[in-house]
C-alpha cells in the first residue's frame, strides 16, 4: 500500500505505523480510516477514537468504515485468514460524540461502497 501511495503521490510523506500508538504531535484537516478500523478488537476500537480527536484540526472530517452491527469474524484475503470486528452502530456514535465528532452521515452496507458501512463525522469547533 505505501508503495502505491508513493507511485501516485511522489514526493509526499508516507508513515508506516500501530495506529493504536499513533502520536504524530499535530493535527490534521481531515482523517480516513478507509478499510483499517475493523481490523482491530473491539476494545481497541473503543481507544482509538480519543486518537482521532487528539489529530483533527476543529471542523476536520474523520471518514471511515466498520460492520453494520456489533460482531467479530474471520474472512479471508488471498486465501489467508483476516479479522474483522465492529461495535453497534450506536456504540460509534457515543464514541463520536464523547469525542468531540459530530456524525454528518453513515449508510450500513453501502452497495455504492462495495457493501461497506461507511462513517462520515466532523470534528466539532472548539
Amino acid at each position: 500500500m505505501i508503495s502505491i501511495f508513493r507511485t501516485n503521490l511522489p514526493g509526499e510523506t508516507a508513515q508506516v505505523g500501530d495506529m493504536r500508538s499513533l502520536k504524530l504531535d499535530r493535527r490534521y484537516g481531515g482523517l480516513i480510516a478507509w478499510d483499517s478500523l475493523f481490523h482491530l478488537a473491539p476494545s481497541d476500537q473503543r481507544m482509538i477514537f480519543s486518537i482521532f480527536r487528539d489529530h483533527a484540526e476543529p471542523e476536520a472530517p474523520l471518514l471511515f468504515t466498520s460492520g453494520p452491527a456489533f460482531g467479530e469474524v474471520i474472512g479471508t484475503l488471498e486465501g489467508e485468514p483476516l479479522y474483522h470486528a465492529s461495535l453497534d452502530p450506536d456504540e460509534y456514535r457515543m464514541l463520536l460524540d464523547r469525542n468531540g465528532f459530530d456524525v454528518v452521515a453513515h449508510v450500513a452496507e453501502d452497495p455504492d461502497c462495495g457493501g461497506r458501512t461507511v462513517w462520515l463525522a466532523r470534528q466539532r469547533y472548539a
